[in-house]
């Protein structure tokens, strides 16, 4: 009887203490549960700040879009002529504005009215020297860049029409371009100056 007291005794200590494992498991369940419901939480908290910032990254790209819209850049660099235009004016789509003349030194040229008779030997790259009228003993470089395929009075808005058969032999002139060298002083130049051509033909 004593030995199987000892043995009930026994057991009911080790019952308890698997009891108290027991619940000590429960309250780590618990606490994990706890804490994966914070990580939860925490998770959903940075996704909506992830969100706030994309929104925010947002109104600024469309702002700056905005601020791109008010502001008109050239396609090249030039000066501006013929202003139809005053601070705080209102301006409808497609409105002429403004003209915009390029006199960048590497991309002017001039277009010189040769005599169709005068042209046997000219040939694109030939060196032109190159006389202006605003400019007296001064001269200028460039060279024959194009030869036009036409006269000018084929490509002009009314191109002559012989309706009554009538020929009378003209001669007539052909557009040369001439790109000129970029050299100090051609930035001087402007649209419509007059200048005399001189093609070195050798």
């Amino acid at each position: 009887a004593g030995a199987a007291r000892d043995r009930a005794q026994a057991a009911g200590r080790n019952l308890a203490s698997l009891r108290e494992n027991v619940a000590r498991m429960q309250a780590n369940i618990g606490l994990a549960r706890t804490g994966h419901d914070v990580a939860d939480i925490k998770d959903l908290e940075v996704a909506a700040q992830e969100a706030r910032v994309e929104l925010a990254r947002e109104r600024v790209r469309k702002a700056e879009l905005d601020l791109g819209y008010t502001r008109i850049l050239a396609p090249a660099k030039g000066h501006v002529t013929k202003k139809k235009i005053q601070a705080g004016q209102l301006v409808d789509a497609g409105q002429p504005l403004m003209a915009l003349v390029p006199l960048d030194p590497g991309e002017l040229w001039v277009t010189a009215n040769f005599k169709e008779t005068q042209l046997a030997r000219v040939r694109p790259g030939q060196k032109v020297d190159l006389e202006v009228d605003t400019f007296p003993g001064r001269e200028f470089s460039g060279r024959v860049e194009s030869v036009m395929a036409g006269t000018g009075a084929v490509f002009s808005l009314f191109p002559p029409e012989n309706a009554m058969g009538n020929y009378v032999k003209v001669v007539q002139r052909i557009p040369v371009k001439i790109a000129l060298d970029p050299v100090n002083g051609t930035q001087q130049l402007r649209l419509g100056m007059s200048v005399v051509p001189t093609i070195h033909l050798d």
